[in-house]
């Protein structure tokens, strides 16, 4: 490979790297130059015929729609709340459970926002979690950047094992349910040492960057906590990864956790008696939240009956999103029985489908409905919520309909006349020439590559388990343990992903900042995918 078709691999790497990040350049124009620079490279030195470049291209819209459903749907479920006032209702509420801030973050972002992965994935955590801590008073850019962080371990095992058992089982042909629950023992075994931390680091960032004053030191103050919350997160998902396999330990464990977690919380267990706050208005503005909640707590059971009402609509969709993902009830199969699909778009290779009953969006509209009679409001608010969720969603459209597009070419590069394999296995082809003596520690970064480029751990791990099984077998290292690492290392990738950045972003009003929440996030993705090289390392000693 020459080194213009290593640029030219890599352009849709460096160009979102140097126009978001760099030059700090919003996704609405990053993403089409980035698009453009990466259709017209691909035409002209990787030689894709401008047949696949299109067909690339209409199918990365088919996509960009499926996830503007979800986004949608996403905003348009919290607008419902803000319009019925049940937002004011779950934050006064959940006051009651505490009203650090560092305690929020970390029952909602990494206990909540797992749960939510190990039932639907797709971008589900961060579309809800960053929205949930918005309206609970964190500013947006903190809730964003810490709901994408706490997006990660939970991802091996998301949308019900997903990524084990469609992107390993499918990128590893011929592999055995034995082998692929090994791999997935082994990363959830890597996780108690590395994921366990990742609450800490969250809350760390949390007063050190969105503080006040600025500082590690309330941090480090809530630090048994936030470890006892990682653990009570990785120890119960290894536990079910050994004994039922990997369809379900980000949910049980998540739920182990958020209960565990919420009784500390409640009784003070670990918590400094002193709470957190953003600032001395933050201070004021949930001290009034507690003496209210105490109000309404000594006034009647009115006062429960609408906290109910009001989380009523987050505790449907949990529900819906476990019930219709579970092949043993017949609701997945019923709603996956509607699909689009485009077959040999333009008479190419490349073929896509929409099962739009089956996408999380299509629950979160269920239930925003649904929400608006529980909560006893009517047509006229769900009317207020509609408009105002397609007015949020016009820059992410603009984002998407170029993003995922160019994620597409990168990714169905291998029909071309250059004699090359597809750009990301070309990139990853050349790290195993020059870097096979550091597998271990380049291992999780090929996973995160695919994650950060395709917007998906399960084709991150189904593009490349076979590659790094064979990496593996050259280099004389186990493969189990290098499978794990491309396991962890595209729930890393999770962190930085374009499309999840753009989607979380509309979702709070952040549009345009997306390179900045990639700045936040960098350090925790590299963190994630080198400790787990380090503990690897260790082991393997």
């Amino acid at each position: 490979m020459t080194v213009l078709q290593f640029l030219t691999a890599a352009m849709p790497v460096l160009s979102v790297f140097l126009l978001l990040v760099v030059l700090r350049m919003p996704a609405t124009r990053a993403m089409p130059l980035s698009l453009l620079a990466t259709a017209a490279l691909a035409y002209g030195v990787w030689q894709v015929p401008m047949l696949q470049l299109s067909a690339a291209i209409l199918e990365g819209w088919v996509i960009a729609a499926s996830i503007l459903w979800i986004v949608f749907g996403a905003i348009l479920l919290l607008n419902v709340l803000r319009e019925t006032k049940a937002i004011e209702v779950i934050r006064t509420g959940f006051s009651h459970v505490s009203s650090d801030r560092r305690v929020q973050v970390i029952i909602i972002a990494w206990l909540f926002g797992s749960f939510l992965e190990g039932a639907s994935g797709f971008g589900t955590p961060a579309a809800i979690a960053a929205p949930l801590l918005v309206a609970l008073g964190f500013p947006p850019l903190a809730a964003v950047v810490l709901a994408l962080i706490a997006d990660s371990s939970a991802v091996s095992f998301g949308a019900v094992g997903t990524p084990v058992i469609v992107g390993m089982g499918q990128g590893l042909v011929g592999s055995s349910g034995e082998q692929l629950q090994a791999i997935a023992i082994t990363a959830i075994g890597i996780d108690i040492v590395v994921a366990s931390f990742l609450p800490f680091l969250m809350v760390l960032l949390l007063t050190r960057f969105f503080g006040a004053e600025k500082s590690w030191l309330p941090g480090l103050a809530i630090a048994p906590f936030a470890i006892l919350a990682g653990l009570s997160f990785t120890v119960p998902a290894y536990a079910v990864a050994w004994f039922l396999g990997p369809e379900f330990p980000s949910i049980i464990g998540a739920l182990v956790g958020l209960v565990i977690m919420s009784v500390c919380a409640k009784k003070g267990i670990l918590v400094p008696k002193t709470p957190w706050y953003f600032s001395a208005e933050d201070r004021v503005s949930m001290n009034a939240m507690v003496a209210k909640h105490q109000l309404d707590q000594s006034l009647s059971t009115t006062q429960q009956m609408s906290l109910l009402r009001a989380w009523f609509p987050y505790l449907l969709v949990a529900g819906l999103l476990v019930l219709t993902r579970l092949d043993v009830l017949p609701f997945k199969a019923l709603l996956n029985s509607v699909i689009f699909a485009w077959q040999n778009i333009l008479g190419s290779t490349i073929s896509t489908s929409l099962a739009p009953l089956y996408l999380p969006g299509t629950v979160f509209v269920v239930t925003a409905v649904i929400a608006i009679f529980v909560q006893r409001s009517g047509y006229m608010q769900l009317g207020r919520a509609t408009a105002q969720s397609l007015r949020t969603l016009v820059p992410t459209v603009i984002a998407l309909a170029a993003a995922v597009p160019m994620v597409r070419i990168f990714l169905q590069s291998a029909v071309n006349a250059s004699g090359l394999m597809a750009m990301p296995l070309e990139l990853a082809a050349l790290a195993a020439t020059h870097l096979a003596d550091q597998w271990l520690f380049v291992a999780p970064m090929i996973g995160a590559l695919g994650s950060f480029i395709a917007g998906s751990a399960t084709f991150s791990n189904m593009m490349f388990a076979s590659f790094q099984a064979s990496v593996a077998g050259q280099v004389g290292l186990p493969e189990t343990t290098v499978l794990a690492l491309q396991l962890l290392g595209a729930n890393a990738g999770n962190m930085i992903c374009v499309v999840n950045v753009v989607a979380a972003a509309s979702v709070v009003n952040l549009s345009g900042r997306e390179g900045e929440i990639i700045r936040y996030t960098l350090f925790p993705m590299l963190y994630y995918a080198l400790a787990a090289s380090t503990v690897a390392w260790v082991l393997l000693q």
